[in-house]
């Protein structure tokens, strides 16, 4: 696909609404990685590793071994063993089977859950499910920033409290919760913790070796895997016990049933060893790409950032602009791919939960851009991107 980019000066592409847009979105989704793709077409066709991995002739032993690498490579990503991986059809299955599995399985020692109120709706409407069931859920107000306050969180731990879910990097703001302090706090409690690292894994170090995480749930499409397969890291020391959401084979040590999906287990096995490869060098360029974007617009009447940049991940920018420009036939979306929350939430009306939690109004949710950046971002794409947002303000005022 041709980028406009390479034909067409920015400036005058902002008033052609056919022009192709820059692509800036990548917390939303990613593309496949080329490389991903190539070893996802060997598993789909008869030429190829096409058998039921659950079969025990050659065709199905063949699958099983890739299903195998592939959870290799995932494990490594988090410093884990292979048995510690359980697939799941992506990360809103995987938050499912560790909040209700975990609720259910042990119940009997309590019925209390915490977690925070800028979660991502897979997390808060699986809580909502569950206070419907009979369970006690505390729902965590933010600092001003997104952070959470470890004082705030150790304060309403009860004697009956079962399970903490605290996201690792919030999906909208790329604020950074300090996991190492919560999960020391939950494990010297005895208190399961789960963590949605959807917007972490592959861009930022995992090591769950160190960190006290019971529970870890991932996504393929966030790191340049394909959609509809994701996997729960279930911890060993200690031993988490879950109740399955889903019967019908005993696959995946009895947590998940159903046939592996091979072609898209082995796109997420890829996009794993990818990512750890290029990890660091991927954060760092992510850095250049964001701060050079924010210093390009910065200095725009009315323009705030929604938190600190010193404590959100590099991919993701959140900014405060004085006038909805996301809105109309005019919108900065016929120019750039971006969006104000959520990818989950577009077809509500309702400003951003996670910036209202925050403590911003419903008008200036309203009128915050989240622009995330990735592996096929380039620098003609940010100076484009500023060039456009500048004209798309100025003309606003």
């Amino acid at each position: 696909m041709t980028n406009f980019n390479d034909t067409v000066d920015p400036v005058d592409a902002i008033d052609s609404v056919a022009a192709a847009p820059i692509y800036l979105d990548y917390a939303a989704t990613t593309p496949v990685d080329p490389r991903v793709v190539q070893n996802m077409l060997e598993c789909l066709s008869m030429d190829g590793v096409f058998g039921n991995p659950a079969s025990q002739h050659v065709f199905g032993l063949k699958a099983k071994e890739k299903i195998e690498e592939s959870r290799k490579h995932i494990a490594d990503l988090i410093h884990t063993v292979p048995r510690n991986i359980v697939f799941t059809s992506g990360a809103t299955e995987a938050n499912n089977l560790a909040i209700k599995g975990t609720a259910k399985f042990y119940q009997s020692r309590g019925k209390h859950i915490v977690t925070c109120k800028t979660e991502h709706k897979a997390i808060l409407d699986v809580c909502r499910q569950l206070e419907k069931e009979g369970f006690l859920v505390t729902y965590l107000d933010p600092e001003a920033n997104g952070l959470l306050d470890i004082n705030k969180l150790e304060s309403v731990l009860r004697p009956d409290t079962l399970l903490v879910s605290i996201m690792q990097v919030n999906n909208e703001t790329g604020v950074k919760q300090n996991i190492e302090a919560m999960g020391a706090l939950t494990r010297k409690r005895g208190i399961f913790f789960h963590v949605d690292a959807a917007q972490s894994l592959g861009k930022i170090p995992i090591d769950v070796q160190q960190l006290p995480v019971d529970l870890m749930s991932f996504s393929a499409h966030k790191i340049y895997g394909p959609k509809g397969i994701g996997a729960l890291y279930v911890g060993d020391r200690p031993r988490v016990r879950l109740s399955a959401e889903m019967q019908g084979g005993e696959q995946e040590r009895n947590m998940r049933a159903g046939t592996l999906a091979t072609h898209q287990i082995v796109g997420f096995g890829q996009a794993c060893r990818i990512a750890g490869e290029n990890l660091t060098s991927e954060r760092d360029q992510m850095k250049v790409y964001r701060d050079r974007f924010w210093a390009g617009i910065q200095d725009l009447p009315g323009v705030r950032l929604n938190s600190d940049l010193d404590i959100c991940v590099s991919n993701i920018l959140n900014v405060r602009f004085s006038t909805n420009i996301l809105s109309g036939l005019g919108g900065i979306l016929q120019r750039l791919a971006v969006s104000n929350g959520a990818a989950c939430n577009t077809l509500t009306i309702e400003p951003s939960h996670v910036l209202r939690a925050m403590g911003l109004s419903p008008e200036q949710a309203d009128y915050s851009i989240r622009f995330s950046f990735g592996r096929f971002t380039t620098t003609k794409e940010i100076t484009s991107a500023i060039d456009i947002v500048r004209k798309m303000v100025l003309q606003e005022k």
